[in-house]
């Protein structure tokens, strides 16, 4: 059980901001962090504590998000800027798409071999595995 207690006007402000499923996708997380007065990082902890979940990755990692085509400029500045591996922290992917768009670098992530780690909202520290097909 989370330690997180949310008072019942933070929980009203998740509650108006989910989707049809009753999940609160990626990018309202951010949003609601705000309105709610809580770091990024706290709202798994915080979303938890009122058994809502946490959607839509923006880069693929979770959720249904529907993505585009890979673009080989993006993953080769990926490379080129980031070359410690292919794991990559969301906080660094998210500043790289101020150079072209969220929606862009999600869809290269998504159709490569890049691990993202470190969600910035909490959800996880290491990506897991991919099911097998």
């Amino acid at each position: 059980m989370s330690k997180f207690q949310l008072d019942i006007t933070q929980k009203e402000l998740v509650l108006t901001n989910l989707d049809e499923e009753g999940k609160l996708s990626c990018l309202k997380a951010f949003k609601v962090a705000r309105l709610i007065g809580v770091k990024p990082i706290e709202m798994s902890d915080a979303c938890k504590s009122i058994n809502i979940k946490i959607t839509n990755c923006e880069l693929g990692v979770f959720g249904k998000l529907k993505f585009s085509n890979y673009e080989e400029k993006i993953y080769n500045n990926l490379k080129r800027n980031f070359d410690y591996g292919k794991d990559v922290e969301c906080k660094i992917l998210w500043n790289e798409a101020r150079n072209s768009t969220l929606k862009r670098v999600g869809s290269t992530v998504k159709a490569s071999d890049i691990k993202v780690t470190h969600c910035q909202l909490g959800c996880f520290r290491e990506r897991k595995g991919k099911k097998d097909a």
